[in-house]
């Protein structure tokens, strides 16, 4: 089993050659499944990308949601209307819709997208105020002084949506893979080969995530979890624990490519 992975590929930002030439890379993989982090594109069209890839290319699609997937949109109607096209593509799998799916004996994949939580980080003193304040209807619609709390909210619903899903996993299940958008922890989040700061993380680290996984993989020590992320159009790969790796995805506006080819 091959698992093609590839995050951040903002489809809304990639020219026709480009997009043929993205298309050549994940056939070239000559992977059995694909996997994708999440900021595909934007609301508006992100359901056109993904009906696009499905009838393109002829793999099983895994993917999660990034912030920018709901540009231009609420949260809850992006989520729905890509349920719903999920629901209607046999290839195509929305993973925080879904259960855990078991690709070879005993491996698993799920995912959830997660979501920079402000756990992590000095939100109070930070300069840095993303796009999604301006471009998403949750934070957009509302007073600023409430934007803390909706980033801890989706944040724990996340937490909770991939806490289920773990405890879902079979007792025989030896190796989970776990796709996300945003780094679940501080040593995940990379910048030209750094891990963030006070002021960033608060929008780049999806602390609530990261302890669940912290406390499953502490629970479980007999399982092996790979957390796949992007967010940050810069890799690096943090361990954890001894049985607890998050690898992060480097990207390029305009330029989507497969990051890496998992062997299972």
């Amino acid at each position: 089993m091959r698992l093609a992975w590839a995050s951040d590929i903002h489809l809304n930002h990639v020219a026709l050659k480009d997009w043929d030439t993205w298309i050549d890379q994940v056939r070239q993989a000559a992977a059995d499944v694909l996997v994708i982090t999440g900021d595909l594109s934007e609301a508006e069209d992100v359901v056109f990308q993904l009906r696009r890839m499905g009838e393109v290319i002829r793999l099983p699609i895994y993917f999660v949601l990034g912030n920018h997937d709901f540009y231009g949109s609420s949260i809850a109607a992006t989520r729905r209307s890509v349920t719903s096209l999920a629901r209607e593509y046999p290839s195509l799998c929305y993973l925080t819709d879904a259960g855990p799916v078991e690709l070879t004996p005993g491996q698993f994949l799920t995912g959830e997208d997660g979501w920079g939580d402000g756990t992590e980080g000095d939100y109070e003193n930070s300069p840095v105020r993303l796009n999604d304040f301006v471009a998403i209807d949750d934070f957009r619609q509302v007073d600023p002084i409430r934007w803390p709390r909706l980033m801890r909210e989706q944040g724990a619903q996340s937490a909770e949506r991939l806490r289920q899903k773990l405890l879902a996993l079979p007792a025989s299940a030896d190796r989970v893979i776990v796709a996300t958008h945003v780094p679940p922890f501080r040593d995940a989040c990379w910048y030209e080969g750094q891990t963030t700061d006070d002021f960033w993380a608060p929008f780049f680290v999806c602390g609530q995530v990261g302890s669940v996984l912290k406390r499953f993989a502490f629970e479980r020590p007999e399982i092996h979890l790979t957390v796949l992320c992007g967010h940050t159009h810069h890799a690096g790969t943090a361990q954890l624990a001894p049985n607890l790796v998050v690898q992060t995805a480097a990207a390029e506006y305009g330029a989507p490519r497969v990051e890496q080819v998992l062997e299972l």
